[in-house]
């Protein structure tokens, strides 16, 4: 069903209240998501995006309701990933050679996913496309977060379509910010920017210059997941600025996994300690065995420090903490500290590769970790708890 933005606008996506999964495993969207994408009807008729390839049909016959699918006279591909293209196939049949604008990185996407030949059209910053009463101006944004990604800008309404930026995995019959909860939104928009956004930054805060001095007034932000941000569109920008300038909280996460609770207990100590020299700080103890790894994503970009503990198994460490510290790898984190700890009953080397991939990730060491040899004894769990103190004092 189409929902009005404005005179011009409508949105003409999928809600997927199922969805818990994206990108494969990588992304556990417990709130659903959305695929967003949008129609323009002024004296040209423009559709920006499709949906996810298992609603083409779905999305086709519900677009059929709003407008013959011939008087559409362009689509724009803000980007070729398939949660945003994954219809467009199914439209083709339709309309074969209605002119599809995007990048060239995007015909290559389009053209290696459906091994077909439309009739693309490449553009790249500063174009622009007519459309009657108002101009669309294509910006080019690669690597937020695909190669291939752009921007679409709307004069006379102000509207930016962002694609990737600026949104998030959220289902809701809302349409607009301001219409949910905002302590959620805000939650699941940073979820959204640490897991997929992060590892970008630096382009992040090169866009957002970008588009300024391009001097484009932005009214709303629409972007391809989640809500529209249609008042003061201003707070997510600036958000995304603070996010991408070496962001981190007062805050303190202990990540761990164990195999008899000898170091869920070490894990348990050292969180004592940490708030025992610092009762301001925030601490989060996660079993990275039991929780959510989108969620501990989150976590681990909010903190300014990270402590990292598996017990030694096979000479390495635990498999959650193995996909914990790939994840994190990912991030490309810059200004954040962080230090290991575990027990071992014979060789522990876990600590000591621990801090070699926390070093290659970027994360400053506060010191060499912290090893039990068995279970805790009363002596052992002062010295973690001392470890605690040591880490929350590096870092006031």
């Amino acid at each position: 069903m189409a929902k009005e933005i404005n005179k011009y606008v409508k949105w003409v996506g999928k809600t997927d209240w199922e969805l818990k999964k994206f990108h494969g495993d990588e992304y556990n969207t417990i709130n659903g998501s959305s695929y967003n994408s949008y129609l323009i009807q002024d004296e040209k008729i423009v559709l920006i995006d499709t949906a996810w390839k298992p609603f083409d049909e779905e999305f086709v016959e519900n677009l059929k309701k709003e407008i013959d699918l011939d008087k559409i006279d362009y689509i724009i591909a803000n980007h070729g990933e398939v949660d945003h293209s994954g219809s467009l196939p199914r439209l083709m049949q339709e309309i074969p050679n209605t002119p599809i604008y995007c990048t060239a990185n995007a015909v290559k996407s389009i053209k290696g996913q459906y091994h077909r030949d439309w009739n693309f059209i490449t553009v790249k910053t500063g174009d622009t496309l007519n459309i009657g009463k108002h101009n669309l101006t294509f910006i080019e944004a690669p690597m937020l977060h695909w190669p291939d990604t752009m921007f679409t800008y709307m004069d006379g309404e102000n509207i930016l379509f962002s694609n990737d930026a600026f949104g998030q995995h959220m289902a809701s019959e809302s349409l607009f910010v301001d219409e949910v909860n905002r302590s959620s939104l805000y939650e699941e928009a940073l979820k959204y920017y640490a897991n997929i956004v992060a590892p970008f930054s630096m382009m992040v805060k090169n866009k957002i210059n970008e588009i300024l001095k391009l001097g484009l007034p932005i009214s709303m932000i629409c972007p391809s997941h989640g809500l529209i941000w249609r008042k003061n569109p201003e707070e997510i920008i600036d958000q995304y600025y603070k996010w991408a300038d070496n962001y981190s909280e007062n805050q303190i996460t202990i990540l761990y996994d164990t195999m008899w609770n000898d170091t869920r207990k070490m894990a348990e100590a050292i969180a004592r300690g940490i708030s025992e020299e610092d009762k301001e700080i925030d601490i989060k103890v996660i079993n990275t065995a039991k929780s959510d790894k989108t969620e501990n994503v989150a976590e681990v970009f909010k903190s300014k420090a990270i402590i990292v503990g598996s017990p030694t198994v096979n000479n390495g460490y635990l498999y959650s903490i193995a996909g914990t510290l790939e994840l994190i790898k990912g991030l490309k984190l810059k200004n954040k500290k962080a230090a290991s700890f575990g027990s071992y009953g014979w060789s522990g080397e876990a600590v000591k590769l621990i801090n070699e991939e926390l070093t290659k990730s970027g994360f400053s060491l506060i010191n060499d970790g912290l090893r039990c040899m068995w279970t805790p004894t009363d002596e052992n769990i002062k010295e973690c708890i001392n470890f605690g103190r040591e880490i929350a004092r590096n870092c006031k």
